[in-house]
């Protein structure tokens, strides 16, 4: 199993690089169930490895210019002061409720991204600063939900900085890199605390990880950010089903995948067809907006 687990890790990488988000969304179902560790084991296990996986993968996106480091060190800074609180208040919650709590999460930010929103940067605003207020306060909220469940917080941040902060796709990626990194280490201090990890496992899957990133992070310019958006809505709606299968029941899995790949085949086609009422929908809004 730690032959196929640190295998795995390699497209956890590919997975963090590309989206700048996913990593603790594979990691923490990758630890707890191929490798075996409890919840809580998994969960700090995950912050160690994404931590150091996104520090690696953010190198290529910042020499393509992609991180606008003022949001990133503010959003990291108060993120690390959240997920520190977050992995202290852990150790009060039972590791069932964690998962769940990380899956409905997973559920709301993927509608988020599938949803999107009007892109600031064909109006020339992709390079205008969040607020510094918006920024902390997102970054302290954020945080405490990475450093209760684990998660790098990536599935959280890039839709923030894309969605509410209006930076492009790419770019976001790119500064959710720098977040993750932050505040995956704040919060594995919290977790260190209580909770031992083995090194030795954790190392080796880090080691894969990184290899994974710098793939992904070559991998970012080649695809279109409409459609990296998207994707990522649709990856994680796919990964909460699993976890919704272990830790409530089988049946609940397999419902939510099977909707989700319904709902994501029946997006495909009307995209493709002119005559699908969301596209008449879609057609009618652009054009009240462009006689606004």
């Amino acid at each position: 199993m730690v032959a196929l687990t640190v295998a795995l890790a390699v497209l956890v990488g590919v997975t963090l690089g590309l989206l700048g988000g996913g990593g603790s969304i594979l990691t923490v179902p990758l630890l707890a169930y191929v490798a075996g560790m409890d919840a809580k084991e998994a969960i700090a296990t995950s912050l160690l490895v994404v931590g150091v996986t996104s520090a690696v993968g953010a190198i290529s996106h910042a020499r393509a210019g992609r991180v606008q480091w003022r949001t990133g060190i503010l959003f990291g800074l108060a993120g690390m002061v959240g997920a520190y609180g977050g992995g202290l208040l852990s150790r009060f919650i039972p590791g069932t409720v964690l998962l769940l709590g990380f899956a409905v999460m997973m559920i709301a930010t993927a509608i988020a991204m599938l949803r999107g929103r009007k892109n600031k940067a064909a109006a020339g605003e992709g390079d205008a600063a969040m607020p510094v207020g918006k920024i902390l306060l997102d970054g302290v909220v954020v945080g405490l939900v990475t450093g209760l469940v684990g998660a790098g917080g990536g599935f959280l941040v890039v839709p923030a900085l894309a969605l509410l902060g209006g930076l492009p796709m790419p770019i976001a990626v790119g500064t959710s890199l720098i977040v993750i990194a932050m505040k995956s280490f704040a919060g594995l201090g919290g977790y260190l605390s209580t909770v031992q990890i083995d090194w030795r496992l954790a190392a080796m899957v880090t080691g894969a990880a990184v290899v994974g990133s710098l793939i992904g992070g070559r991998l970012t310019s080649l695809v279109d950010p409409d459609t990296l958006r998207k994707s990522f809505g649709w990856f994680v709606l796919i990964m909460s089903s699993v976890i919704l299968a272990q830790e409530i029941h089988p049946g609940v899995g397999i419902a939510t995948a099977a909707l989700t790949v319904v709902a994501a085949g029946a997006t495909y086609v009307c995209n493709r067809s002119e005559h699908c009422p969301l596209q008449r929908l879609g057609g009618r809004s652009r054009t009240a907006v462009a006689a606004g």
